[in-house]
């Protein structure tokens, strides 16, 4: 099973990549961007076959390690 898991910055948070890639696309012409957040999105294969033990796993993950859950937001999607 694979499990993706997205990250962002929380509302609020000041986000400098996301502003250096607004201002680079404004720079490009692309006008139409109002603002920009950058987030990122991390991969996982998992051994686990059962999803609701899966997604507890991925959970634990993020909550320890790859998210830092103050500043940042998370979801997950498994596919299996």
């Amino acid at each position: 099973m694979k499990a993706r898991v997205y990250i962002s910055l929380k509302n609020g948070v000041l986000d400098p990549q996301g502003k250096a890639i607004s201002h680079s696309l404004h720079g490009l012409g692309f006008d139409s961007v109002i603002d920009v957040r950058q987030g990122k999105t991390i991969e996982l294969d998992l051994k686990e076959t059962d999803r609701e033990k899966a997604s507890e796993e991925v959970e634990r993950m993020c909550q320890q390690l790859l998210a830092n859950t103050v500043i940042e937001n998370y979801s997950i999607e498994l596919v299996d």
